[in-house]
């Protein structure tokens, strides 16, 4: 299974994956693909979705394990994106090659998008002071790396209580605060991510209790279409949640799989599977949500394209679900 709350498993897997072929599709420029449907789109430098919306990518979704992040962002630029939400695994490859976070920021920027969001796995969560303590500290670090190219916000899962014992839901709100005063220091939101394979924080209605004993103005929540379906949460419960306590949603969508059976592998594009979508997005509208739609799948179909026409796809996909949520072309 494709939990992120695993990552030396995800990359395992993505090895394995790599091996039966794909890693051959690397060796073709990434750029290559459906460059008329690129075209198609929007420039970057403004926002193109209705109502405010902006249309971001996940690089999750180009198997940004294996692109590398300087062609991440040119693909994100080729085909219309707004902005993108970066994995800070990518950055930390990247650094390593000998690139410098001033020179990724001058790429993104000269590219005409933003870094609306990024995602990591500090386990701030975790109930031992010792283990919470040194949590937040890598936190600090990741969120200064993302401030540093211009990042705005990171991803808060529930790493470090995915599994074992049922938490105490007030002082996981407690460890949530400590942890946007981290980021407040630095310049960088945090938000609370609902994760529906864990065995905490799994469905809104926990998130949103988290987000509320947190006591802090700061407090946000992060949602995903296949994630709230996977942890049984209740699409009207997003009914709850004010436009401004949500900055960024994932969007995707799933096949007819049993919640116990379905996987993130099985995410497919916004509009091809059941979830209703349309149902969703008018409701956070209606509470006054006007961030970001990030496209975040790990479908290895997907992967096997060219991440042009992948992204690009995607993202044609995605407006087409926006535009019939709000009734416009």
């Amino acid at each position: 299974m494709l939990d992120r709350s695993k990552p030396s498993e995800i990359e395992n897997d993505r090895r394995a994956f790599l091996a039966q072929g794909t890693a051959a599709a690397v060796g073709i420029s990434v750029l290559a693909g459906n460059a008329t449907a690129a075209a198609a789109n929007p420039t970057p430098s403004q926002p193109s979705g209705s109502h405010g919306w902006k249309y971001c990518l996940n690089t999750s979704t180009i198997h940004g394990d294996v692109v590398p992040l300087v062609d991440q962002i040119e693909v994100a630029q080729q085909a219309g994106y707004d902005s993108m939400e970066l994995w800070l695994r990518d950055i930390e490859k990247y650094r390593n090659n000998g690139g410098t976070l001033p020179d990724l920021r001058k790429r993104i920027a000269d590219a005409g998008l933003t870094i609306e969001s990024a995602i990591a796995f500090a386990p701030w969560i975790v109930a031992d002071e010792a283990a919470h303590a040194k949590a937040i500290d890598q936190a600090k670090r990741e969120m200064e790396t993302l401030v540093a190219i211009g990042g705005k916000r990171i991803a808060a899962p529930p790493t470090g209580a995915v599994d074992g014992e049922r938490i105490d839901l007030d002082q996981a709100g407690v460890r949530y605060r400590a942890l946007l005063e981290a980021g407040r220091q630095i310049g960088c939101v945090p938000q609370l991510e609902v994760w529906g394979f864990a065995k905490n924080l799994s469905n809104l209605s926990e998130v949103l209790h988290v987000a509320a004993a947190a006591q802090h103005p700061d407090a946000c929540v992060l949602p995903d279409v296949y994630h709230l379906y996977k942890g049984g949460s209740n699409f009207e419960d997003l009914a709850l949640l004010a436009g401004t306590k949500l900055h960024v949603f994932h969007m995707n969508d799933y096949p007819d799989i049993p919640r116990d059976k379905i996987t993130d592998a099985d995410r497919v594009y916004p509009g091809d599977g059941i979830a209703p979508i349309a149902r969703i997005l008018k409701t956070v509208l209606a509470n006054g949500f006007r961030g970001v739609l990030s496209l975040e799948l790990f479908n290895r179909k997907y992967w096997e394209t060219m991440p042009l026409e992948n992204a690009a796809l995607g993202l044609k996909k995605m407006k087409r679900a926006a535009a019939d949520a709000i009734g416009t072309e």
